[in-house]
């Protein structure tokens, strides 16, 4: 979508409803039926399963940034807290880490990110908003290798590499992770990932055949549950990465969920679980598809930014159980100190094993 019309202007003109929070259903159809009431529960979500961990999962700190830091750092705080209560494995940043690509937001993102330092390992991948002056995502420079610099996790014994003909980079990135007895690959991939970057991706992921792989990149997934897919929908997709600036200046080398589907995660084997942020109508949809193997692999939009202060601290909780094919998801909020039970924030997802 061209940056002159931005999300807050959309959601304002469509206040009479066209673009009013829908329920999950599964399918890829283009609408959806309405949600039922928000359902809040005081407290934290339930206690953990002996034997599962979690996996924390920051979407979109972009307002965060920009007017509201305390809504990061109460995010990172209280998964630091918790680390050991819900054996918390990783943290996914799902991009838009900041609104603007200011230095001055960069600064609240590391502040926040440092309080994991040590604690839990993350990884982040770069949203439309961390591009270019302004985060107008005109061309891909950004300020994420300046205050996340690969220096920063190369030690550590979750990483797994860099893009290959970007070394010194952090928009794409895997990690290698164990929770329980289960090891999992974790694959972050930039906006609108460009044609080299899905070749290096294909090649990670067939290195690790044998490893449950999580895909995050910023986006995807669109809330009407289809995936993104500038060749059948085209402008009428709004934010779909073809119609940034990014696409024009770099020759249209760039790719949408529905290219990402058929030229990576389809084609693997090992592929359970894909994470995205970007979207707003509170960015909440899920989708599963069969790739070639047969397996289900489920496809998840999670974004709040939209809700007052930023996103009021909202962010989701997986607890993978020890059985190894149960996912178990609670969107919580520290700073409210709620738990949402409506149908879109919590539910289970089944992981389709891998093949030995």
């Amino acid at each position: 979508m061209p940056h002159a019309l931005t999300r807050r202007d959309l959601l304002k003109t469509s206040a009479a409803g066209a673009f009013a929070p829908a329920a999950f259903a599964w399918g890829t159809g283009p609408t959806r039926a309405a949600e039922p009431e928000t359902r809040f529960v005081d407290g934290e979500p339930p206690a953990i399963a002996e034997g599962s961990y979690t996996i924390a999962v920051l979407p979109d700190t972009q307002m965060y940034c920009q007017a509201h830091p305390e809504g990061f750092q109460t995010q990172t705080e209280w998964i630091a807290k918790n680390r050991d209560a819900r054996n918390v494995t990783c943290v996914l940043h799902l991009g838009d880490i900041t609104n603007r690509n200011t230095p001055e937001q960069w600064e609240v993102a590391a502040a926040a990110m440092q309080t994991l330092d040590g604690v839990v390992p993350y990884v982040l991948v770069p949203g439309n908003h961390d591009y270019s002056e302004g985060g107008r995502a005109t061309d891909r420079t950004t300020r994420l290798n300046e205050y996340f610099p690969v220096e920063r996790f190369r030690d550590r014994p979750t990483f797994g590499g860099t893009y290959d003909k970007e070394p010194d980079r952090m928009e794409n990135s895997f990690h290698l992770f164990e929770g329980g007895n289960q090891k999992f690959l974790v694959l972050g991939l930039e906006f609108g990932p460009r044609k080299d970057v899905i070749r290096w991706a294909n090649e990670v992921v067939a290195a690790h055949a044998d490893l449950p792989a999580i895909l995050i990149t910023h986006a995807y997934m669109y809330f009407d549950e289809t995936r993104y897919d500038w060749a059948k929908y085209g402008p009428k997709q709004s934010w779909n990465p073809h119609s940034y600036g990014v696409a024009a200046a770099t020759g249209g080398d760039v790719a949408d969920g529905q290219e990402l589907w058929d030229g990576l995660v389809r084609k693997h084997g090992n592929f359970v679980l894909t994470l995205n942020g970007h979207v707003l109508n509170d960015g909440l949809a899920r989708l599963t598809s069969r790739d070639d193997a047969g397996r289900d692999v489920h496809q998840t939009l999670v974004n709040f930014q939209m809700k007052p202060n930023g996103g009021d601290g909202w962010l989701r909780l997986i607890e993978c159980r020890p059985d190894g094919t149960t996912a178990v998801i609670h969107d919580y909020s520290p700073a409210l100190n709620q738990w949402n039970a409506s149908a879109q924030n919590r539910f289970d997802l089944r992981l389709a094993p891998v093949a030995a």
